[in-house]
């Protein structure tokens, strides 16, 4: 009866473990080697990151000072890939030592307990191979090959994702630190159009939307195969992907429904791509989104007033209000919504008003020399 017990006990624990190896690897392949989205409701992503940043950003929005919320708001992402990497290192061995314990009569010398199981089994995954435990049984030595496999597999394919998940952060932030300078920091498209005006550069306008087009379309395309990188902030101050895609977006709006001009075309595929970019990350992020347009008619004359001053021409008000408000009110809610959920430095018009003093206080110095002067 009690040779009975123990092998029903060997058996489960087997099984056990072999769900949990295939888990865990599939897990890596899914978030690491398929260059495309793979939602899942038992992804342990998904489990992880996204709880664990609600109480980070909880935290850390609580924090007064603005250079040390930044500076804590920026290690989650990190720190999330470095968590989730030895979670998966940890779920091999833990899964491959309930296999090995449940296979210790053909290991030498026998195993007393879980935890020399799991010794065996870290030392077999990570290759360091002691020699003081020795798997001598057929289906024994075969999981420990199997864990030098993944563990060798495990640890070639965390390198290529943090060179994969860096390159494209580093091509995301490259655009996105060109926009300081022709829109500001937080970005602004009223600040955008004004500099291209004074500089004479409106005739680059369609290369400007072109070149955010496509920066667009990486932006999505690498954001849904990583979903870390959403998580990721800027390294300078007051910039953030999501605000620079809002100034943008505003950018190709009023030049499609305020500005007169022939560089509509460019500006109507910059939306199109930016307003696919939105719908898809916040569905995909699972963020509420509504139709306001996120602008009052005043806020909205006052922009009108400022484009007539740096020299555009204007369309009449109430065509270019409504058409407007139809065109942002496609991007805006979702938009702030994302802002809000990372924390991000808002744009103007982008966020509700009373989340732009939680990052008004880190320049104040700096923007009241600029008045003085």
């Amino acid at each position: 009866m009690r040779i009975a017990e123990e092998v029903m006990i060997d058996s489960v624990l087997f099984v056990a473990g072999l769900v949990g190896v295939g888990y865990f690897l599939n897990d890596v392949f899914q978030g690491v080697v398929v260059p495309r989205p793979t939602p899942g409701r038992f992804r342990l992503s998904r489990w992880l990151i996204r709880p664990t940043w609600k109480a980070w950003r909880w935290y850390g929005l609580r924090i007064s000072d603005a250079d040390r919320r930044e500076r804590m708001l920026g290690t989650f992402a990190p720190l999330a890939v470095i968590l989730l990497l030895i979670c998966w290192m940890a779920g091999l061995i833990i899964s491959y030592g309930l296999m090995l314990y449940a296979l210790r009569s053909g290991i030498q010398p026998p195993l007393h307990n879980l935890g020399e199981a799991f010794y065996f089994a870290g030392v077999s995954v990570l290759t360091l191979g002691f020699g003081d435990i020795l798997a001598t049984g057929g289906l024994a030595r075969l999981i420990v090959l199997m864990e030098a496999i993944s563990g060798l597999g495990l640890i070639a394919l965390a390198i290529s994702f943090l060179f994969s998940l860096y390159a494209s952060l580093q091509r995301r932030e490259t655009q996105v630190v060109t926009l300081d300078a022709r829109a500001g920091a937080p970005p602004s498209a009223i600040a955008l159009l004004e500099t291209y005006a004074k500089l004479k550069l409106v005739p680059d306008l369609p290369r400007f939307f072109a070149d955010w087009e496509v920066w667009a379309a990486q932006v999505l395309d690498q954001h849904l195969a990583y979903p870390l990188l959403a998580y990721f902030r800027s390294s300078h101050d007051n910039e953030s992907w999501v605000s620079a895609l809002g100034a943008v977006l505003d950018t190709a709006t009023l030049v499609l429904t305020t500005i007169e001009g022939d560089h509509h075309g460019e500006a109507l595929m910059m939306y199109s791509m930016g307003r696919h970019l939105v719908e898809d990350l916040s569905r995909f992020f699972r963020l509420h989104d509504g139709g306001e347009v996120g602008v009052e008619p005043d806020e909205f004359d006052q922009a009108r007033d400022r484009l007539h001053a740096a020299g555009y021409r204007l369309r009449p008000r109430e065509q270019a209000w409504k058409k407007f408000v139809e065109l942002r009110s496609a991007y805006a809610d979702p938009l702030n919504t994302m802002a809000k959920f990372w924390a991000a430095p808002p744009a103007q018009w982008i966020g509700d008003r009373s989340y732009v003093r939680l990052f008004a206080d880190r320049h104040q110095p700096e923007a009241n020399a600029r008045a003085a002067s």
